[in-house]
């Protein structure tokens, strides 16, 4: 099987995984005790409103209906009608997506650039002051929580040293520059705004590293597991009898090898934190995509939950998928499987 064809086939099956996902949220909203008119109009509003709503929602349908209309919709972008905001849900998260992306890629980044290396390194010096100085830093980036390591900064950088802005994208009365991507940096770069890019760049810092520490802890752990293993193999020991300079060993023969659980690693941690990290989010009034869905929880925004719960499917799914043709790029082994 060659690339385009395995690339057909990925496409293919994520397509139905994101229709099981349309299936389970349809269900889902079915299932949960929960009335989304009443949640509109209260308790008190007259029957005759409350027939007349479900009448223009479908909801008078039988269910085999709804489900077709509710595909439909969703397949054209439609995924209703936020009752807190009173705008379409689509459009909310496309306006609280990008402020998410912003800080997940950054620290994603932060989390690769540490993480990686670290993890190596560790693996190529095995039992010295290196190796376990970068297991305790990995089991502090585990076992930390995030809303307290958050607090701890904003304490000692904000409060106590005053280095770093406080809590939102910008500083206060500073204009945004024109929204074109949603992403402060880059749109304050199109926008030649380089007082609003060091603005949001020094607010970025904080949140980005305390999602960074955490990714970096989980990508090093694994970086590590799967070199020491790499590092065991027959092909290893021969490249090194050979006489092969260390650095082409590690970098040709070993980490190459090895990157096949890290590509995994990142992937699932640049998913989850697509997903919206709720608290670090709160902590630092970041307007991305966990404060809105949390905020859509406290108020019972029915569709703003199914319309987010099915977002995220979208954005885990579109990951799988990279990660999969990134597996095909590196290991033909996996197309031709």
């Amino acid at each position: 099987m060659d690339l385009r064809a395995y690339v057909l086939r990925r496409l293919a099956l994520t397509t139905l995984v994101l229709f099981g996902v349309l299936v389970v949220t349809f269900l889902l909203s079915h299932v949960i005790p929960a009335d989304p008119i009443g949640a509109i109009l209260g308790p008190q509003a007259p029957p005759e409103l409350v027939e007349k709503l479900r009448r223009e929602w479908g909801l008078d349908k039988p269910l085999h209906e709804q489900f077709i209309d509710y595909v439909c919709r969703a397949v054209r972008g439609d995924l209703g009608r936020s009752i807190r905001t009173n705008r379409p849900v689509l459009q909310d998260l496309l306006e609280f997506f990008p402020a998410t992306l912003e800080l997940a890629t950054a620290s994603l980044m932060l989390g690769v650039l540490v993480g990686v290396p670290l993890g190596t390194i560790s693996a190529l010096r095995r039992g010295s002051w290196i190796d376990h100085a970068a297991r305790v830093f990995v089991t502090l980036g585990v076992s930390t929580p995030v809303f307290w390591l958050g607090l701890i900064m904003l304490m000692i950088f904000y409060y106590r040293l005053g280095w770093l802005p406080g809590p939102g994208r910008l500083d206060p009365y500073m204009t945004p520059p024109p929204r074109v991507t949603g992403l402060i940096l880059l749109d304050s770069l199109l926008a030649g705004r380089l007082d609003a890019f060091y603005s949001a760049l020094r607010h970025l810092a904080m949140p980005a590293a305390v999602l960074g520490w955490y990714a970096a802890a989980g990508i090093a752990r694994i970086t590590r597991s799967s070199v020491l293993e790499v590092m065991r193999r027959e092909h290893v020991r021969t490249a090194r009898a050979k006489g092969l300079l260390e650095r082409i060993v590690v970098l040709r023969h070993i980490l190459r090898n090895a990157l096949m659980p890290i590509v995994t690693v990142i992937g699932t941690t640049y998913g989850g934190l697509l997903e919206g990290a709720v608290l670090t989010e709160t902590i630092f009034a970041w307007p991305g995509l966990g404060r809105y869905s949390t905020g859509a929880f406290l108020y019972l925004d029915f569709m703003a939950v199914m319309g987010t719960t099915l977002f995220i499917a979208v954005i885990y799914s579109l990951v799988n998928l990279a990660v999969d043709l990134i597996y095909a790029y590196l290991d033909p082994r996996v197309r031709y499987g």
